[in-house]
């Protein structure tokens, strides 16, 4: 890995300057958290983040389960936390839908996601909810691609002669970068485990409460 990538521009290019030794990359550049927003290839270098100390916020949405379970277990080392998005506004989304779930348990549930024309892949942000709510993700996560939408999400509750709609939408890309400074100052003080959005925003508990 380099420390700067290659970028060509009005004020001359930017080339790598040094190669990186990701075995010591950590403990000569000390840091308080990471935040990830890269691929899921990251979770194989944290295992050295996480022994340094350093807290982990994982804004990754296409983990396998593989993947999934080895970032967990690195809570035995550090805070970890994950949240396949990390906007403030769609994990509240999922905590309002599977409430609405919880007191509607036979309504017809139908999650649409909306994004960019160039975004090949189902959202996994989309494949996430429809897990929460125990949905049947090939059949019932609808997607749509036009234009420069950034990402939009709607789950739509189908009742007897009514519908809800519960929607989510990101207006500037800034939202996300406003959910990881939240994540790593939540995250900076919390012991070793792994963490959610949920328990981040005191969603966690307030769910439960309802559901008691």
């Amino acid at each position: 890995a380099s420390e700067l990538l290659g970028y060509d521009g009005n004020e001359g290019a930017i080339h790598c300057v040094d190669i990186i030794n990701r075995g010591s990359f950590f403990s000569d550049n000390p840091v308080d958290v990471i935040v990830d927003f890269s691929s899921s290839s990251g979770v194989d270098v944290y295992d050295k983040a996480a022994k340094e100390g350093t807290r982990i916020v994982s804004a990754i949405s296409n983990y396998n389960e593989a993947s999934l379970e080895k970032l967990a277990e690195l809570g035995e080392f550090t805070a970890v936390l994950h949240s396949p998005n990390i906007t403030l506004g769609i994990n509240i989304l999922m905590a309002i839908s599977k409430l609405l779930q919880h007191i509607m348990p036979d309504v017809d549930i139908e999650i649409v996601e909306q994004h960019f024309r160039e975004k090949k892949d189902v959202s996994g942000t989309a494949i996430r909810i429809a897990r929460e709510l125990n949905l049947d993700e090939q059949r019932q996560v609808h997607s749509v691609r036009v234009g420069e939408i950034i990402g939009k999400h709607e789950v739509i509750f189908g009742l007897p002669h009514q519908t809800i709609r519960i929607i989510h939408e990101s207006l500037e890309r800034r939202a996300f970068g406003q959910g990881a400074l939240f994540a790593a100052r939540w995250i900076s003080d919390k012991p070793n485990g792994f963490y959610t959005m949920e328990q981040a925003l005191g969603i966690a508990s307030q769910i439960g409460n309802c559901f008691a």
